[in-house]
């Protein structure tokens, strides 16, 4: 397993990194019903291969996502960071639709309930999941909070997720920012134009989530896997999973097929390992539900793609015509 320091102030990270969004199971924006002792043991078999730190947030699951992180960590004892977000509100009626909320007072009481949940004195990275559409608040005043949370010794490092680089600029003037969590996969490659490069230049590291596109690069993934996604899965209403997306998406998953033979690991670990060559990038986030999910992926922590590997990626993706930058 690869480390790499998050950004110029944070701590000693693996380069993967267990996300923690599916396994909170049905409710808004849900992956459908989960096994909870499965969870739990994909959570362990993480650790066990040396990953060192889990992404999760309050909205996942309702809380339920927090409450299983929280076990599995005080299970292992010292040795996990614990990432986690805050400012999707989903309290007080917006159980169905949770709303952007990152008015001061709501992020801290959600700060009290995610250490509530997990049993815990502090999060190691307290992230903003999304910018604020519905009350008006000036990211200034949400990102002082941030600093005096993280002043007050409740987060250790503060970042944000899905955010441009008009907002990273705005919270950099009030305190450093010490991560960004954008998506970033062959599919959606859009990050590599303007975010990585400021964050290179800024000392942000750079978490990747959705690093396989939700399993479109798993290489397991196919058509009639598509069609049977459970109601409540998000996935059925996502365009890349629907037609004319998906054929090209899937395409472009058999491409990576010989690149993964010739190193001996699968499809996903190579759609990884080119999130993790692109510079600037830190670490990528991928998520898993069952303990047999992670085999596929986990060596992406120590592959490195030579030149030959990047042209027929290239190659793959004018090709196919897949995703978008």
């Amino acid at each position: 397993m690869q480390f790499r320091n998050l950004g110029s102030h944070g701590p000693e990270i693996s380069v993967l990194g267990v996300g923690a969004w599916a396994i909170g199971g049905p409710g808004p924006f849900g992956w459908g019903p989960q096994d909870d002792d499965e969870s739990i043991a994909a959570l362990h078999r993480a650790f066990d291969s040396g990953i060192n730190w889990v992404d999760t947030a309050a909205v996942y699951g309702l809380g339920h996502s927090e409450e299983i992180v929280g076990q599995v960590v005080r299970e292992r004892g010292e040795g996990v960071l614990v990432f986690t977000k805050c400012g999707r509100n989903w309290y007080g009626g917006h159980e169905r639709s949770p709303v952007n909320d990152l008015r001061p007072a709501s992020i801290r009481f959600e700060m009290e309930q995610s250490l509530k949940r997990m049993a815990r004195d502090h999060v190691d990275l307290y992230q903003i999941h999304w910018p604020d559409d519905s009350t008006g608040t000036p990211i200034e005043d949400s990102w002082r909070t941030m600093a005096e949370l993280a002043d007050e010794g409740k987060a250790r490092w503060i970042g944000v997720s899905n955010f441009t680089v008009d907002l990273l600029e705005r919270c950099e003037r009030v305190r450093h920012v010490d991560s960004l969590q954008p998506p970033l996969s062959l599919i959606n490659r859009g990050a590599l134009r303007e975010l990585l490069p400021w964050c290179r230049l800024h000392g942000t590291g750079v978490l990747a989530y959705s690093p396989l596109q939700s399993g479109l690069l798993s290489g397991s993934f196919d058509a009639e896997r598509a069609a049977a996604l459970p109601e409540d899965d998000w996935r059925r209403r996502n365009p890349d999973f629907q037609q004319p997306a998906l054929d090209a998406n899937l395409a472009l998953a058999e491409r990576l097929r010989p690149i993964a033979k010739r190193h001996g690991v699968e499809v996903a670990a190579v759609a990884v390992a080119w999130v993790l060559e692109q510079p600037g990038a830190t670490a990528a986030i991928v998520g898993a539900r069952r303990p047999s999910q992670l085999e596929a992926w986990l060596p992406a922590g120590s592959l490195r793609l030579d030149a030959r590997d990047l042209e027929e990626v290239a190659a793959a993706l004018a090709d196919t015509g897949a995703g978008r930058d």
